[in-house]
């Protein structure tokens, strides 16, 4: 007998990820599974530099950061204790403006990938070829195409933003957002295995990231296998928002009585 599993029609998979122009402490946070405090002691200490651009004047970061916080979550990736992630980036220090650090304004004079970022946001058509531009400059290439593959989806392209996504992936095979995208792009199709696949592959490579595991929770529970939906949204608990944590709480109840339903119909068939 088939398990109905009681996985609400209108819980979506988290949406695609873009490669964003300004980044607040709780995206970041959200994406690399740091904890705030560590974040906030790194501005203060000066090993990641901060720009003050928020309504509330908090510290938020441009897309520069991202570098710094992708090369701390490949050191964690690799068994590094804080202490010594720590160490290294500020041995690097050096690498970066000597404003580093402190709260500065966002620069007037911007790079092709800079101003693709902002008028990407604002809606503006010229954004792609910005990004075209990035690529052709070898600036933040993967970025790019995943950023173009982004605008295809948004354009009704899938085929398009398929083959954006990849070519991210050929100028950096660990590039989460394009896998994630990949991923999100495969289970609108109803590719659930290749969108397990990718999911899985974000979740090793950002396994602080909430998303990726509610997502990998999402394709085992559409496949029935429940153990392993609770397992990945028990996961995705540990790294999610408070506002996450509500809609997560009730899915795995309604996980948690299926399996205790199924497990009590087959002590029932047995007897």
């Amino acid at each position: 007998m088939s398990t109905v599993v009681p996985f609400p029609d209108d819980v979506p998979a988290k949406s695609l990820q873009r490669i964003k122009a300004v980044y607040t402490i709780g995206e970041i946070r959200s994406q690399f599974g740091w904890n705030e405090a560590h974040i906030r002691r790194w501005i203060k200490e000066g090993i990641i530099r901060a720009i003050d651009s928020s309504p509330a004047g908090e510290p938020c970061f441009d897309f520069h950061a991202l570098e710094i916080f992708r090369r701390a979550r490949e050191m964690r990736s690799r068994g590094r204790p804080l202490r010594k992630i720590e160490l290294e980036l500020r041995g690097q220090r050096n690498l970066f403006p000597e404003s580093e650090g402190r709260l500065i304004p966002l620069p007037v004079r911007m790079s092709p990938f800079e101003e693709a970022l902002i008028l990407h946001e604002q809606g503006d058509p010229r954004a792609s070829a910005m990004y075209a531009q990035a690529i052709k400059e070898e600036e933040c290439a993967a970025d790019a195409f995943c950023n173009l593959g982004i605008l295809d989806y948004e354009a009704g392209n899938i085929v398009g933003a398929f083959d954006h996504f990849t070519k991210a992936l050929g100028q950096d095979p660990r590039h989460f957002e394009s896998h994630f995208n990949l991923a999100h792009l495969y289970f609108e199709e109803g590719n659930i295995r290749l969108a397990r696949l990718h999911y899985e592959i974000s979740a090793v490579i950002e396994p602080g990231n909430a998303s990726a595991h509610f997502n990998i929770g999402l394709v085992n529970a559409i496949e029935e296998k429940i153990p392993a939906a609770i397992a990945a949204l028990c996961k995705a608990k540990e790294f999610a928002t408070e506002e996450e944590l509500t809609q997560i709480d009730e899915i795995l109840l309604g996980l948690q009585n299926t399996a205790d339903n199924s497990t009590e119909h087959r002590f029932s068939s047995l007897r």
